[in-house]
């Protein structure tokens, strides 16, 4: 079955007409004869509006009860039932009462969609989701019903409906909008003429946007090259903070402004996983990243600017969106921040937006320690304090304040202890605890400045004060392990459950999966490689990564085994042992979609054996009777012929010679087309291409048709062609003996050539019943006949075989509907180089 078409009235305000032009276009389709009923309409009790429903069918709404009110919604099993081949829905945004058969009314098109039949909606581009911040900004009002972006980009068919500012505000002040008693607060409010004016031009960008992205497809499709502007792609990054959600709105918007932008959202977590995120808010981020059209990316890394940079430069970004820091001031003694980091290190590469947000300056927690696994920073650190400090303490004690007694400086000499193990682990604080023992004696126990201790009681203190110090330091240092254990298990479980996920969501292509190894590891390549046996050479499989791929496992900085004759070899630094629990994982993974992808390459080449099994047993068919056909008349002719019972008129040996000739030239074209059909599904066709005027090859490929039957209009200005010769008579007399077979008498097919930038298109045009969308790439597929087309009317080769020829020559073979009704095939050949179109000159006046 196939999907319905959706289109979309796309209104820059309320008030504009979206509904009014939804239901002219109705009325439109009912008087074509087209079924069409009105699904859910709401007129607002606008008189102009209702008075267009006049005359369309309507379904009866569906009553739900909530909360003491009855509500009425769109009725989709009603529709469904009725099954027309256009419904109208109204608000595409609207949110439905609970109880409905679903939460939004984009769910209800989207099952209309599905079951076949086509939707003509409208909405807002005030309810479009990426740009309900800036709405609100502007407006001051929330839009609470929303729908995604992707929803309305998947329209068939967009129609801005525009107005201007002050044409609006007029139409609302003689009633035409609301009711009388709301047209003052609605005036000074919400539709005030700057409002208006900037919700119009964000309906203009928008729309301007989606035209791009058709125009892209419409060049692609026809092989147009020019010049390609450069891809923005931007990098948001998330802390898993609140105003994570309006980053990345923002960032969609600044894609949106350019041709191709592409959004991808990273999260820095560190490798100890200590970190501030909430999984919840994370996972919300995530889906809107994926909703708008993003990808989401996690990333381990303890240097979170670097880690960004690096990202940033690693997919070729041209912008970085952050947000302001939620630190309050006094933290930034511990340091400048990410944002600031970013902006000074990104260099003339790279744009830094720092995007304001409501959660500014109003903290974001202390900062805490990354755990056992420490830098040389802190390493550093930790034997000052440990080494310098009790130095310092010592000259400040004996200098300014000798009097403070032993125990009180012993526990000022166990404060350097502890703050030395807290920064730089067992090592640094043990020496603190030994040279803070010996100070003490040194300088603080009698006799002063010797290492000798005169009182019993004081050898005793500094014993336990050396103990202490030792057992504190080892608390404290085990107890930094361990949560760095445990954190580092938290990181490691959000990573596998992020890859579970990313299966589940159909995250499947090995490439994919390889890149996100190396941005999970922080590496420069990763390569799977595999071999048939244990003497084979390694083969690679797939590769990322900017750095050369390696050939051996044992040449790669990290190799990590799967199975017997499969290895994932990873190059650009040394991974620690605990990392390859996690890489295993990736690895085992790696190899599932490697098996799944050749799985499906597999039933692709069954699919085509297939293909092949069909056309066989089409040709079966065709020789069986359509190759009999004209040999049985041939056959009836050749033996009255050579009867000696019957004594033909000179009359009728003429007719039944011309039959035999007619039925041998079917014969011929069938066996013709037979023939091609093979060569192009065994991709043995030769093409000789040069430069050909098209006026000399059209006329040629129009000998089999009947005279008077065809009108050609091919202008001797035109360029030349780069095409086979050959090819291209045998492509167009099968398009014009189609046109002529489905033509009605009185109607003759027009030939007709004209150039177009660097390219030359032929249009077959007939007036015959012409083709359904649904049915346009169809009936160039091989044995296949449209509508009731006699069996005698060939084996349904000709169309495959021009497409065949065209594609062949580097054109292309397309179908179109003949306005008025009919059906146009359109030929598009490339011009040949050095031969550009005619332009002809235009008058100094032009008036239309």
């Amino acid at each position: 079955m196939r999907r319905g078409k959706l289109r979309i009235y796309l209104g820059a305000a309320p008030g504009v007409g979206k509904t009014y032009a939804m239901l002219a276009e109705a009325q439109r389709r009912v008087e074509r004869g087209t079924d069409c009923v009105v699904g859910f309409v709401e007129h607002h009790h606008r008189p102009r509006t209702e008075v267009m429903l006049h005359g369309l069918e309507q379904i009866g709404r569906l009553e739900i009860p909530y909360r003491g009110t009855v509500f009425t919604e769109m009725d989709v099993d009603a529709v469904l039932a009725r099954r027309p081949a256009v419904a109208l829905v109204d608000e595409l945004a609207h949110t439905n009462v609970p109880g409905s058969r679903n939460s939004k009314r984009w769910r209800d098109v989207e099952e209309l969609l599905q079951a076949g039949i086509d939707v003509i909606s409208t909405v807002n581009i005030q309810h479009l989701e990426s740009l309900g911040d800036v709405v609100e900004s502007i407006t001051g009002v929330r839009q609470r019903e929303t729908v995604p972006d992707e929803v309305v980009r998947r329209a068939d068919q967009i129609e801005l409906v525009d107005m201007d500012p002050q044409a609006l505000r007029r139409r609302m002040a003689h009633g035409n909008i609301y009711q009388p008693d709301k047209l003052d607060a609605a005036l000074s409010n919400y539709f005030r003429p700057g409002n208006l004016t900037a919700l119009r031009e964000l309906a203009l960008l928008w729309t301007a946007d989606r035209v791009d992205e058709y125009l892209q497809q419409y060049r692609g499709e026809h092989n147009i090259r020019s010049t390609w502007q450069a891809r923005e792609r931007i990098v948001v990054g998330l802390t898993g903070g609140p105003e994570g959600r309006t980053l990345v709105r923002r960032a969609v918007r600044l894609a949106e402004k350019g041709a191709g932008g592409e959004v991808l959202a990273v999260y820095i977590a560190r490798s100890d996983g200590l970190t501030s995120a909430s999984p919840k808010e994370l996972t919300a981020q995530r889906i809107l990243v994926e909703d708008l059209g993003g990808t989401f990316h996690h990333v381990i890394g303890d240097d979170v600017p670097s880690s960004l940079l690096e990202f940033a430069r690693g997919v070729n970004a041209t912008q970085v969106v952050l947000g302001s820091s939620r630190r309050k001031t006094w933290q930034y003694v511990f340091g400048p921040g990410v944002g600031q980091t970013v902006t000074r290190d990104s260099g003339p590469d790279l744009d830094v937006h720092i995007v304001t947000h409501g959660e500014v300056a109003r903290g974001r927690g202390l900062p805490v320690a990354r755990g056992a696994r420490l830098g040389r920073a802190r390493i550093v650190g930790g034997w000052l304090t440990g080494v310098v400090g009790p130095v310092l303490l010592t000259l400040l004690l004996d200098g300014l304040a000798p009097d403070v007694g032993l125990a009180n400086d012993m526990l000022l000499f166990l404060t350097l202890t502890v703050a030395a193990a807290l920064l730089g682990g067992l090592v640094p604080a043990l020496a603190s605890a030994a040279f803070g023992s010996l100070l003490l004696n040194y300088y603080f126990t009698p006799p002063l400045h010797e290492f000798t201790i005169s009182d019993p009681k004081n050898i005793v203190a500094i014993a336990i004060f050396f103990g202490v110090a030792v057992s504190v330091a080892s608390v404290v240092d085990i107890a930094a392990r361990r949560t760095h254990q445990a954190a580092r298990l938290r990181a490691e479980s959000e990573i596998l459950s992020f890859l579970a996920g990313s299966v589940l969501r159909g995250e499947t292509t090995l490439d994919a999966l390889l890149e996100r190894v190396r941005e999970t590891f922080a590496m420069e390549s990763v390569a799977l490689l595999e071999r048939e046996n244990d003497i084979a050479p390694w083969t690679c499989a797939g590769s990322v990564g900017p750095a050369e791929r390696v050939e051996r496992p044992e040449d790669a900085d990290v190799d990590l085994p799967i199975g017997d004759h499969m290895a994932l070899a990873l190059s650009g630094r040394v991974l620690p042992a605990e990392d390859r629990r996690v890489l295993s994982a990736f690895a085992a993974q790696a190899a599932v979609v490697l098996d799944r992808q050749r799985l499906v390459g597999e039933a692709g080449q069954a699919r085509e054996l297939a293909e092949g099994n069909r056309i066989r047993t089409a040709l079966l068919a065709a020789v069986s009777h359509d190759l009999r056909t004209p040999l049985a008349g041939i056959k009836a002719a050749v033996t009255s012929l050579r009867s000696d019972d019957v004594e033909w008129s000179e009359d009728d040996h003429q007719e039944l010679l011309a039959g035999i000739e007619e039925g041998a030239d079917r014969l011929d074209n069938l066996i013709g087309n037979l023939l091609d059909m093979s060569r192009l599904q065994t991709g043995t066709v030769s093409t000789l291409i040069r430069e050909t005027e098209l006026d000399e090859v059209v006329p040629m490929a129009l000998g089999g048709v009947p005279e008077g039957s065809v009108v050609l209009d091919v202008p001797e200005s035109l360029p030349m062609v780069a095409v086979d010769p050959g090819l291209l008579e045998r492509a167009v007399a099968n398009i014009v003996e189609n046109a002529v077979k489905y033509s009605p008498d009185n109607a003759p097919v027009l030939v007709s050539a004209s150039a177009i930038a660097d390219r030359v298109e032929v249009r077959v045009v007939d007036r015959g019943p012409g083709v359904p969308d649904d049915a346009k790439d169809r009936i160039f597929a091989p044995f296949q006949r449209y509508g009731d087309a006699p069996r005698g009317a060939g084996v349904g080769l000709g169309l495959a075989v021009a497409r065949g020829f065209a594609e062949a020559m580097g054109g292309t073979l397309t179908a179109e509907d003949t306005p008025g009704g009919g059906f146009t095939t359109v030929l598009t050949l490339r011009t040949a180089a050095g031969h550009p179109p005619a332009r002809p000159d235009l008058p100094p006046t032009v008036t239309s």
